[in-house]
């Protein structure tokens, strides 16, 4: 019960700036505090939400838990939050490659429109961009096959 309790904590606590700032401006201007919490929801704080939450799924439902039950035996001895580890690895790296390559392809994009013969530096730093999602990828797979 008490780990139920973590974990619906934990995915509720990437939700606090909004709420914070909601509160902090619901005086001035409700309507539009109300449109910014909304927005804001469904922004960036529920993709952190869901990182925890899935973090949280993962705890409740770690290997411990089904060796109690006694459904394996082989998973005591391996760590229970390898597969946890290559799992936030793979997804704070693309996490990161996509916000890289956010601001990268629209600086290339600019580039490319008023001088078109850098496209082929552009395209360097847009794929170095993408490479750091490569990089969680591979330590996922040295977390994993060791």
């Amino acid at each position: 019960m008490i780990k139920l309790i973590v974990a619906i904590l934990v995915g509720l606590i990437p939700m606090a700036p909004a709420v914070f700032y909601f509160l902090r401006q619901r005086e001035n201007a409700p309507i539009s505090a109300t449109r910014r919490l909304v927005l804001g929801l469904n922004g960036f704080n529920v993709v952190v939400g869901l990182m925890a939450v899935g973090f949280g799924i993962v705890w409740l439902v770690s290997p411990s838990s089904a060796t109690a039950a006694g459904l394996s035996q082989a998973a005591a001895a391996a760590d229970p939050y390898v597969s946890l580890a290559a799992a936030l690895s793979t997804g704070l790296a693309t996490v990161g490659a996509g916000i890289a390559v956010s601001a990268t392809g629209a600086a290339a994009v600019g580039a490319i429109a008023e001088k078109p013969e850098s496209f082929g530096r552009s395209l360097i730093f847009v794929g170095l961009a993408e490479g750091i999602a490569i990089y969680g990828l591979i330590i996922s797979f040295m977390l994993l096959n060791r």
